[in-house]
């Protein structure tokens, strides 16, 4: 497995991917890592090498490009100022950077996100149908919009991919409540999706350079996030996806 810092231009701002690829020329399946508010840091970059060590080439964007280098904004301040709109061009510029790599078979898709990220991989299971699974860790805020517009869950008519989600029985954002109004909005659409919430368990329990770390929800889920990855993004169904166009 390899990783660099690779750039992308989105509205004549340039926008850097952290990039694990698995060894092996491939093509080999991708997913997009959406990064927590912390951004594309120390943890996020090691579940994006985790991505990788599974077999798929990851890539997380960096989503708060567009504020100056030198920014000193907290986490919280910089998370307010994203928008749906620009998110969903972030995000549109990172699948199109891994379609250019020569490694990556692009109609094997998916989607990975954490905290805030897990938000946005289910806006992006709506926004772009490219995706073929999409997992959200903990999403919160997906009953709000970010800006002008609908929330996530106001378009989940739109959802065209499997939702795997991940939630901790003591969250409060997302809380129990918020996962039961996910699921049934889910069901009355008919999207195919598989909550899983995990007790003694908050928000953040995968980042294990935080004290909110809990190993038993980390080892119970991970395993079933690869297993989802597997069965939708295998070959033979980036194969059964072409011969239905």
């Amino acid at each position: 497995m390899s990783s660099s810092w690779e750039e992308t231009k989105v509205d004549d701002s340039l926008m850097k991917l952290y990039v694990a690829s698995p060894a092996g020329t491939g093509p080999h399946p991708a997913v997009v890592v959406i990064q927590h508010q912390g951004g594309v840091d120390e943890f996020v970059q090691e579940m994006t090498r985790r991505i990788s060590d599974a077999g798929y080439v990851a890539a997380a964007p960096d989503l708060y490009h567009r504020d100056s280098p030198d920014c000193q904004d907290d986490a919280p301040i910089r998370r307010g100022r994203l928008r749906d709109v620009t998110v969903i061009q972030d995000v549109n510029a990172a699948v199109a950077h891994l379609n250019g790599l020569r490694s990556v078979d692009g109609r094997r898709l998916g989607i990975v996100g954490f905290c805030m990220g897990g938000r946005v991989a289910y806006l992006m299971a709506a926004a772009n149908p490219g995706f073929k699974a999409a997992v959200s860790y903990y999403g919160g805020g997906i009953l709000q919009p970010w800006g002008d517009g609908v929330s996530p869950c106001q378009r989940t008519a739109e959802i065209s991919c499997p939702i795997l989600g991940h939630f901790g029985e003591e969250d409060k954002n997302p809380s129990p409540e918020d996962m039961r109004k996910l699921d049934a909005e889910l069901s009355k659409h008919g999207k195919a999706h598989e909550f899983h919430s995990y007790g003694d368990t908050g928000h953040g329990f995968m980042n294990r350079h935080s004290s909110s770390y809990r190993a038993h929800a980390d080892k119970a889920s991970w395993p079933r996030t690869l297993e989802f990855f597997r069965k939708y993004l295998s070959e033979s169904t980036g194969q059964r996806s072409v011969a239905s166009l």
